[in-house]
């Protein structure tokens, strides 16, 4: 994938191979039916299938890395040989080389390496694509240490040095993508304000993806609290990000999303 330009926000579908994530769990735990729901996303416009093992709700307990790895290289290998670009989503360097050597070309660490020491190298070693995002502890704990003097100077700062932190370990900057973690030791309000940034974040360097989709600070907004019923509002998300040129969405469905950043890029682009 490398820094290869594009002409519109991409969009990252979400494949939870998991029983307990909190908008999907059990969906497609079952191997066949994880690949023909990521052939469903990628038919309906999908760029790049987000493959995940271990859920990162709030509260969730974490997984063993063997049930990890036999959750998601089948499915992540599969879909390779089927000619997506896929991502794996997980903070441990183990499980990222299994699916790096059957086919994933980025992986999505929502520790930003901070979980896996062996992370950083992994990633600079395989030359593959690496999302390091804002993250502030495990699932168990994290929404305790949603305290910030400035949550956008501070999640600036903290992204800051998981980029030089990246780059210190061979990570070369155009392999490199920054998350700003909404949602991830985030109050409601934290979230809504580094929307609103994500001018400033882009002046990090690096590209930036955004992950929004049915969490519940939108529900929180709505007073709609089933995640079911929050992908009008995950789109909007998708559509101010789009407008913004962000790098990419991340999104629990594919279509409505390709949809709208195909209609932002036009506007953009003057009609043309």
């Amino acid at each position: 994938m490398g820094g290869a330009d594009h002409d519109r926000t991409l969009v990252m579908s979400v494949i939870n191979v998991t029983p307990d994530s909190f908008s999907d769990g059990g969906h497609w735990l079952d191997p066949v039916a994880a690949v023909q729901h990521g052939l469903e996303l990628l038919q309906q416009g999908a760029d790049i299938l987000d493959v995940g093992g271990e859920s990162t709700r709030p509260g969730a307990v974490r997984v063993d890395p063997v049930t990890e790895i036999e959750r998601v290289v089948p499915v992540v290998r599969e879909l390779s040989e089927r000619g997506a670009v896929v991502s794996v989503d997980t903070m441990r360097a183990q499980v990222a080389e299994a699916c790096i050597r059957v086919g994933a070309q980025l992986v999505n660490d929502v520790s930003g390496g901070l979980a896996d020491a062996a992370m950083l190298p992994l990633i600079a070693r395989h030359e593959v694509d690496y999302v390091a995002m804002h993250w502030r502890g495990h699932a168990r704990t994290m929404q305790q240490q949603a305290s910030y003097s400035n949550v956008v100077a501070d999640v600036f700062a903290e992204l800051s040095r998981r980029r030089d932190a990246a780059l210190a370990a061979g990570v070369q900057l155009d392999r490199l993508i920054l998350d700003p973690g909404l949602g991830f030791a985030k109050r409601a309000e934290h979230n809504w304000q580094l929307l609103a940034a994500l001018p400033h974040l882009m002046e990090l360097g690096p590209r930036i993806l955004v992950g929004a989709s049915r969490k519940a600070f939108l529900g929180e907004l709505l007073n709609r609290r089933e995640p079911a019923t929050r992908d009008d509002a995950s789109l909007a998300v998708t559509c101010h990000c789009a407008q913004r040129r962000v790098w990419a969405v991340r999104a629990h469905t594919a279509q409505p999303h390709a949809d709208a950043v195909r209609v932002m890029a036009r506007l953009a682009a003057g009609g043309q």
